[in-house]
């Protein structure tokens, strides 16, 4: 077993893992797993640029992820930026700070590198599962972006998709710099064509409609499930491999749609830093759900950070 740290910066959250891994049996254990919510992507969809602010939110994680590390003893550290950092103008910025906290440059990756983490991360594990169809879809529902990934013990293909929680809010969900409380009907309207044109472009090169088994991935996914089970407090270990069918999904996306923030922050399993993007993360799910007709998704808590790690203990030369 090596014993890594990677860490996921995407455009809603900054995760960190620190595990020992042996990438040949596929085993991985967890030593300290967390997640703070930055908003590294607030206002790039709308400037080009990461803000000043979110970039200082995301080097104070960074610095509290550093002395975790260094606690723990972690051999090796791998460190990926998705899509906020994919496009910034000044992204530069970002990889400076990164690389001044701790000691690693960013590797901001394609959208397929991103996909293929996440496929190997929520998929290694389910190899041996007897109940599972496959091929797979992987979808794996970030801040900016949607990766899909369609494979059964290897990638087939994969394509990323600009649509995500926190991009799709502030696309269609506010108004005069406030999330819409709750949104009007043609806003989710807007969201629900906008949604659906990237399920268009993600069907050119992935054959979305021949999976036999659909895998959900990240907080927006994670977080459905906790409320379909009701959940009175975040649960890893309820979530993980728990299935919630479509008509729960339909039925917990419009209850999200139509809430007011209070009524979302009030739910026991709500973080807080997912409130306003929740609802635009349940419609891509319910979206994709309808476009493949699955019955059910099944819910993951490994996922890109589980591959980055895999990677990582698989040492250099690995992609």
């Amino acid at each position: 077993m090596t014993r890594v740290a990677a860490i996921d910066c995407g455009t809603n959250s900054i995760r960190l893992l620190v595990a020992d891994v042996d990438p040949e049996s596929g085993r991985l254990v967890d030593l300290d797993r967390r997640m703070t919510i930055v908003r590294l992507g607030q206002g790039v969809d709308r400037t080009g640029r990461l803000a000043p602010e979110a970039l200082e939110r995301t080097f104070a994680a960074c610095r509290e992820y550093a002395a975790i590390i260094k606690e723990h003893g972690a051999e090796r550290l791998r460190f990926v930026a998705t899509s906020a950092s994919r496009d910034a103008e000044n992204r530069d910025e970002f990889v400076r700070g990164v690389l001044d906290i701790l000691g690693v440059e960013p590797e901001v990756i394609s959208g397929d590198q991103e996909a293929e983490f996440s496929f190997t991360g929520a998929t290694k594990e389910l190899a041996g599962s007897d109940h599972l169809d496959k091929p797979y879809l992987v979808v794996d529902i970030g801040g900016g972006s949607t990766e899909f990934v369609v494979g059964e013990e290897h990638v087939r293909a994969a394509r990323s998709v600009d649509v995500g929680c926190v991009r799709m809010t502030e696309r269609h969900l506010v108004r005069d710099g406030v999330v819409s409380d709750p949104p009007g009907e043609e806003q989710i309207a807007a969201m629900r064509a906008d949604i659906e044109a990237a399920l268009d472009l993600a069907e050119e090169t992935v054959p979305l409609r021949e999976a036999r088994t659909l895998v959900g991935l990240a907080g927006s996914v994670t977080t459905v499930s906790a409320i379909a089970q009701d959940l009175p407090e975040y649960d890893s270990v309820a979530i993980h491999h728990s299935r919630v069918s479509h008509d729960r999904v339909r039925e917990i996306t419009e209850r999200l749609l139509h809430s007011t923030h209070t009524e979302r922050a009030a739910i026991p399993s709500m973080h807080p830093g997912r409130v306003d993007v929740i609802g635009a993360g349940a419609l891509v799910l319910l979206s994709i759900m309808e476009r493949i007709g699955a019955e059910e998704v099944v819910v993951s808590e490994h996922d890109i950070l589980d591959g980055i790690a895999f990677k990582v203990a698989e040492g250099p030369g690995s992609s």
